[in-house]
Formats: C-alpha cells, structure tokens, sequence
C-alpha cells in the first residue's frame, strides 16, 4: 500500500518562516536560539546548551519555537547541512532559531510533526528535500519551494501506530546518548583537574615551573602525534566503507556514532583508523572533535590525528577536544578559499606537557575503560539506528503493515 501524497504546504498550520538575525550588540543574553550547529549535532532539540540572544515580547511571538516544530537548514556550506530536518521536542525555556533555518509549523489535526519528521528522513523525504537543494559554494533551500514538495499523509491513526515502532529505536539510542554524555562529562572533569587545574595527586608538594609541574616532560601537541594525510577516492574502498562528514561529527562529544558510506560521496577524502583522532578544520566546525571506532574516510575539511604511542591516545584526545585548544587554535587559524582554516603549523606547537610514567598510567585507568564504554554504546546505537533505517522507507511506504 503506497499513501497519499499531498503538497507539504497543506499540512502547515501557518507559513513557513526564516529565523532571526541580530547584531553582536544583541547577542550573550536572553533567550536560547538554535544555530546550524544544534541543528547539525541533533535531530531532536530541546533542552541543549545554546547561545543566547535579546528578544522582546512581539519578536518571539512571531520567531519563538514550540514543541512539534520542524527545522530546516536553509543555507549550509556542505550540501548535507541544506534541508536538514530537526524536530523540536521538550522545550522548558523560551527559544528562537537563527536566520539560516526555516521553521515549520504543522497542522497537528492532519499530521504528526514526529511522524513527518520519519518520513523526511526516509529515503522518499532525502530523495525530495536533495532535490531542491541549489548553490555552488554555499548550497541551500527556499521555504518558497519547500512547501511544494510531495508528503506522504496516512490517516492519523497510521501516522501514530508507526511512530510508536519507530520511537522505539530513538529512545534506546536517546539512552544511550545521555550514558555517553555523562561518560564524557566524567573524563573531562579529570582531564581539566590534572592537566588544565594541575590538581593531580600529589600536587601539594610538586613545585611548579614555568607553568610546568616538576618531573613532566615538556613536549607539544606535535611532539605527541602526526597528521594524516593519506589522499583517497571513495570509489576506491569498499562501498560499505564508513564515510564521516562534518555533518556526522557530534558537537561538544567525543563519540562518533553515526556515519554515512563510501558509495554516498565522490570527491577525495582522508583515510583514517580505528582510534585515530578526527578534528573538523574550518572554523565553524572546531568544537567537532571525536575519537573513530571504525576504520574509514573523512572528509578533507577534517584533520585525521594518529597518536605516536598507544598510552598518549586518552591525554591527546582530551587535549584536542578540551575548550583551550580549541580556542587557541580559532585564534591561529590560517584564511582559506572559503573559509578559515585550522593552521596544524599551530596546532603542533600547543604546550602539552607529559607527566610521569606513573601518573599518566594512573589517568589511562581511568579514561580507557571510558572509552571503552563509549565504544559500546556507540556500537550499539549505531546498530539500533541501521535496524530503524531498513525498517523506515518499508513502514513510510505501506509496504509493512502496522
């Protein structure tokens, strides 16, 4: 059984709108707005961490968001980010969207925002939204040709017996993120203990040189681990090979857990190994900084860092995704053709002292066994997120029953 289609403009309960822009002056404070980058990092938003911004009365009564609503990415540097769908869900604080997003709001009488958000990730909804997608550099959508696209409209029974099945796969893999979240949060707050506070054991009585505590060794981040640069095609490696875009690099977490494949993509990409290091290079994407778990490629605005020993992987993976190297290296970028570039010249030169044996033996026990779980739960969701995906276009298409 194949369901209806009609206009996705039907099911809107008012027109689509663009997010806001304001100057800097009106930024720090106020309300939350959702950006590219939350809409990048996560399909649901609610209650993320965001910046802020100053609205009044009257702009969030026309700009503000509400549970049901669905963003779009409407302008994007690489064509993944343009048309991509977020749903809105457990808001408990006034929010606002940015002007590179277009918000929907649906007619809950006629359509489920959760369950036309299934259908737009579907392969139906990816082959429609890619569609309309224009631009070289800079790819985008307009709301204007949005509304037009064809949308599958079940009866509302329907609608909801299949988000029920579908919900299934999203909470175990909403579980998981939050365990990966508090995982992550854990090995942070030692890293900065020891290696940003120098609070580590002993500390009392180790004297302190230079900003360098006595008996560590003083190195770089170069010092520690190379760049990658091994240059592939994707039609060179197996179709099914992981393929990591900027798009698939969480924001704000280590554990890569989602990815596309070899046979997706055609430009040259970078080769990377389980373990290594993968860090998105051009300035909007800095905070995207995670550990792989697969063998795989990644695209060539990332930079792939192997570490030289296996027992500096824990200390160079907290370093590079630590808050201060991140912004030191935002403050030596390098200009690129299109976009500020991360400068490994500078990257390279970053402090990063090596502690005893004993010590640094001591922080491994820790967050290995972290990364392990990390691993696993990874793993996991990645399993519970292709189980959904076979099943989707089946359920969105009628071709299962429900």
């Amino acid at each position: 059984m194949t369901w209806p289609s009609v206009p996705f403009e039907d099911l809107y309960r008012e027109p689509s709108r663009n997010g806001v822009y304001k100057s800097s002056e009106h930024h720090g404070d106020g309300v939350r707005i959702v950006n590219m980058g939350e809409l990048f990092a996560h399909d649901v938003i609610g209650n993320q961490v965001m910046k802020r911004i100053r609205m009044s009365v009257a702009e969030m009564s026309k700009s503000g968001l509400e549970d049901g609503d669905l963003l779009f990415g409407r302008r994007s540097l690489i064509e993944a980010g343009a048309g991509k769908c977020s749903l809105v869900e457990d808001l408990s604080e006034p929010t606002t969207f940015e002007s590179s997003i277009i918000r929907v709001r649906l007619d809950r009488n006629r359509a489920r925002p959760r369950f036309i958000y299934y259908w737009l990730k579907s392969p139906h909804g990816r082959g429609h939204i890619r569609s309309i997608v224009t631009g070289t550099n800079v790819k985008g959508i307009r709301g204007s040709v949005l509304k037009t696209l064809p949308v599958a409209c079940p009866p509302s029974a329907v609608q909801d017996a299949l988000v029920r099945i579908l919900r299934t796969y999203d909470d175990l893999i909403e579980n998981n993120t939050r365990r990966i979240k508090l995982l992550e949060d854990a090995a942070r707050l030692l890293y900065e203990e020891w290696f940003v506070r120098l609070r580590f054991p002993g500390h009392e009585h180790t004297p302190i040189h230079g900003g360098v505590p006595e008996g560590w060794v003083p190195r770089t981040f170069g010092d520690l681990c190379d760049e990658i640069r091994e240059c592939v095609s994707p039609e060179s490696v197996a179709p099914n090979t992981p393929y990591f875009g900027l798009e698939h690099l969480p924001r704000r977490s280590v554990t890569l857990d989602s990815w596309g494949r070899a046979d997706e993509v055609s430009s040259t990409k970078h080769r990377f190994l389980d373990g290594d290091i993968l860090f998105g290079k051009i300035r909007p994407y800095f905070h995207k900084v995670g550990i792989a778990f697969v063998d795989g490629i990644v695209s060539s605005d990332a930079i792939v860092i192997r570490p030289r020993e296996e027992s500096l992987r824990s200390l160079l993976l907290m370093t590079a995704s630590s808050d201060s190297f991140v912004a030191v290296t935002s403050k030596t970028m390098r200009e690129g053709s299109k976009m500020p570039r991360a400068d490994w010249s500078q990257m390279q030169a970053y402090s990063t002292p090596l502690p005893p044996v004993g010590l640094l033996e001591s922080f491994n026990s820790v967050i290995q066994p972290i990364l392990a779980q990390l691993r696993c739960l990874s793993l996991a969701s990645r399993q519970a997120s292709l189980a959904r995906d076979i099943l989707l276009p089946r359920l969105m298409t009628g071709k299962v029953a429900v």
